[in-house]
């Protein structure tokens, strides 16, 4: 069977075929899945085989179950999650099953057993999933190289045994190999039916002899294998790479990575062709420079990492990730990345340039904003939170310095504190940073070390859009110091329309409910704050009955003294009789 692809920019050629050769019964399986329009771009061309363990009582089961699971779960996975994200989770999962289903037998390596192997190819990237003893091979420019190691134990020289496979414990060890690809390149996939009776140099020779044929290789191997008395089922999978695709974010995060920390810069100092102009901010754990390319005369916000940190692993990931991030979310009312170029030898990132004052300059200058101008901010700042919500991603450092005006549209800059869902939950060998924004603008549930979510970013806006109509917080000196359920509870919020006049009534309440202290009682959707922002909800309309006090306290002493007086006369009245 031939596959083509000639749609896409990732362009392959592939072929594949299997026989049960002297066995009953064909126990291997296998699968191309090449898909259109922007799955391919987003997910890539899945190529897997599966050989499933025939000492085992439903071997092909086994392998059929692992191939039609592992493509259908894995394009099913959220886009935010990476390759490796996506695959480890689906292959998990499917392990857990297999194992679980083996668990009617008295032992399990007599049950839902198979060797895996996959390779994905995305973009400029091959990733290659192995587990058993099927292989992944790799010709380039005549050399055939062997991408994976067998998971044998060698018994005696004649036996060995699986000592990893799908469906054989409830924990999975998977290899994983990423490497780029180049046109030419070619992916062979086969199981031990074929490579056993075949030398590298057989395969070599046959894949050089049949050129471009890539169906004809697949057969002749197995046919070269059969004829060498193979005594398995046989199965072949080939995959010539056409054309490369646009290099994603995924593969930006790959090179990144690799890159050494740049030395420290001073205006004038150029780097891979940018040139500082000027430096805009420097801390403990970064740098900002407004810098210029000396060819195209961009002009662009570099940040750097800080050498404080070249050590530490948690560190660098986050750093890398923040231009991840900016590269994923597309909303105008988000800073956009630029692209660095291809030369770059450093460690850093580029954002457009926002000369712009922040929203913080602004209140600076005028104290406060009126009521149409806050609301009018607050429907584009929503556009550009939902931006990142629609990535599973959480900004998490909302607030006045955090928001550019560009023209008379607010910009939401900074992905310093950022997380994405689907990142996180991949595990690591480090303890991963988790930033936690701004105390005066973060929810409380980030103190309280409770689930975050959309309604975090919630209330970190609606934090600044008070502070924008009032000039003051919505809970006081107070809030900084809260720290426990119980102290969250007792903040008193303070009205907007008290400070400001021209707050109005549902206006106000449309603050108070997305300033709830309690996630649960924020609203569901930004998109039905928004709507309350603007159109006046009857269930705010009725004013608080506050105390006497508060309303007039002049009203309330004069009140007092006069029943003060009146009580005091009766008392001398009753006295004197």
């Amino acid at each position: 069977m031939a596959i083509e692809n000639t749609k896409q920019q990732l362009r392959v050629s592939a072929a594949q075929f299997s026989s049960a050769g002297v066995k009953p019964q064909n126990e291997d399986s296998m699968a191309i899945k090449i898909p259109d329009g922007s799955l391919l771009n987003r997910k890539g061309i899945v190529v897997a085989i599966a050989d499933g363990v025939s000492a085992a009582e439903a071997g092909r089961e086994a392998s059929e179950i692992a191939i039609t699971g592992f493509v259908n779960d894995y394009y099913s996975t959220p886009d935010s999650w990476s390759v490796k994200q996506s695959a480890h989770k689906v292959l998990t999962a499917l392990n857990r099953w297999l194992f679980g289903q083996g668990q009617r037998y008295l032992e399990a390596e007599k049950g839902y057993v198979t060797t895996f192997s996959c390779v994905i190819l995305k973009s400029r990237s091959a990733y290659i999933f192995h587990v058993g003893d099927s292989r992944v091979w790799r010709l380039r420019e005549g050399a055939l190289e062997q991408m994976t190691r067998d998971h044998t134990a060698r018994i005696s020289a004649s036996q060995s045994y699986l000592s990893r496979a799908l469906g054989i414990d409830l924990n999975l060890d998977v290899d994983l190999k990423v490497v780029d690809i180049e046109p030419g390149d070619r992916f062979l996939l086969t199981t031990d039916g074929v490579h056993e009776f075949l030398s590298p140099r057989d395969l070599l020779q046959t894949l050089q002899t049949q050129g471009d044929n890539l169906q004809a290789a697949v057969e002749s191997l197995v046919q070269q294998a059969l004829d060498n008395q193979s005594t398995d089922n046989l199965t072949c999978q080939l995959v010539q790479v056409e054309q490369l695709g646009q290099e994603t974010n995924e593969d930006v995060l790959q090179t990144l990575r690799q890159l050494p920390f740049p030395p420290e810069l001073e205006v004038g100092f150029k780097l891979d062709g940018w040139c500082v102009l000027e430096q805009i901010h420097a801390s403990q754990r970064s740098q900002l420079y407004r810098v210029r390319h000396e060819v195209s005369g961009q002009v662009a916000v570099m940040k750097t990492p800080s050498v404080n940190y070249v050590d530490n692993v948690a560190y660098i990931e986050r750093f890398i990730m923040e231009e991840w991030v900016g590269r994923r979310i597309d909303s105008p009312y988000v800073v956009k990345v630029v692209d660095a170029g291809p030369s770059r030898r450093f460690l850093y990132y580029l954002t457009e340039d926002l000369p712009g004052p922040t929203l913080a300059k602004l209140l600076q200058q005028q104290h406060t904003l009126d009521v149409p101008a806050v609301v009018g901010l607050a429907e584009k700042l929503v556009q550009g939170l939902r931006a990142f919500h629609r990535r599973e991603t959480l900004h998490q450092d909302i607030k006045p310095d955090n928001i550019v005006m560009k023209g008379g549209d607010p910009v939401i800059i900074d992905f310093g504190s950022v997380y994405v869902a689907g990142v996180d939950e991949i595990a690591t060998s480090f303890e991963r940073e988790h930033a936690l924004g701004t105390l005066d603008y973060s929810a409380p549930e980030y103190r309280l070390q409770r689930p975050r979510s959309e309604r975090s970013d919630q209330f970190s806006l609606a934090v600044v859009l008070y502070e924008l109509l009032t000039g003051k917080h919505p809970f006081g000196e107070a809030f900084q110091k809260a720290g426990t359920a119980a102290e969250f509870l007792d903040l008193k919020y303070t009205p907007a329309y008290r400070r400001n006049p021209m707050v109005p009534l549902w206006l106000d309440g449309a603050l108070r409910k997305a300033l709830q202290t309690n996630a649960e009682l924020r609203y569901d959707s930004l998109s039905e704050w928004v709507h309350d922002l603007k159109h006046p909800n009857p269930a705010f309309l009725k004013v608080e009955q506050r105390p006497l006090l508060e309303r007039d306290p002049a009203r309330f002493w004069r009140w007092a003294a006069l029943t003060l007086l009146v009580t005091n006369l009766l008392t001398l009245g009753l006295w004197l009789k």
